[in-house]
């Protein structure tokens, strides 16, 4: 299990960033039955930062709070059957881990989402993860249901990790 973390925007995290996510996404890919090894891609970033990426990628020029780069197109969430029939396009060959994509953090965003909601910097950075991980195994939140299921998943997640708000 691999997880690359470049930090671009300096910030004295009162947790250890690292050890975090790792545990997010351990817990994340259990739930969805994912035992493979894995490599996970974390920038933590700025709001130019994300916002440069936004538009690049996405054609929306503003900044926002996490970013989701999947690298495997799923038929349905959760499936990961495009992994067997192609395995060769998801694995890293110098580590034999399954490619799952890069996530993108803005922590001054974070920071300020925190400070909305009326909970901690951990838990604001674990449910940003937790969100993106959902993004990186084919969920997606453009209609009701399946933000809904996405809401639903992501609320496990974190209460097996006992991060509330």
């Amino acid at each position: 299990m691999s997880l690359i973390m470049e930090q671009e925007y300096e910030y004295d995290f009162p947790f250890d960033t690292e050890e975090i996510a790792k545990k997010v996404i351990t817990q994340s890919l259990a739930n969805e039955g994912f035992s493979r090894p894995w490599e996970v891609n974390l920038i933590l970033t700025d709001n130019e930062g994300i916002r440069e990426a936004n538009e690049e990628f996405r054609q929306i020029d503003r900044a926002t709070d996490v970013l989701s780069f999947p690298m495997i197109d799923y038929e349905t969430p959760g499936d990961f059957s495009a992994i067997d029939e192609d395995e060769l396009s998801y694995l890293n060959p110098d580590t034999q881990e399954i490619m799952l994509g890069d996530i993108m953090i803005s922590i001054p965003r974070m920071e300020e989402q925190a400070k909305e909601y009326g909970h901690g910097l951990l838990r604001e950075y674990a449910f940003l993860i937790t969100h993106s991980m959902l993004h990186l195994m084919g969920y997606d939140h453009m209609v009701e249901e399946e933000a809904a299921v996405m809401e639903e998943r992501q609320k496990m997640i974190l209460d097996e990790l006992e991060i509330f708000r």
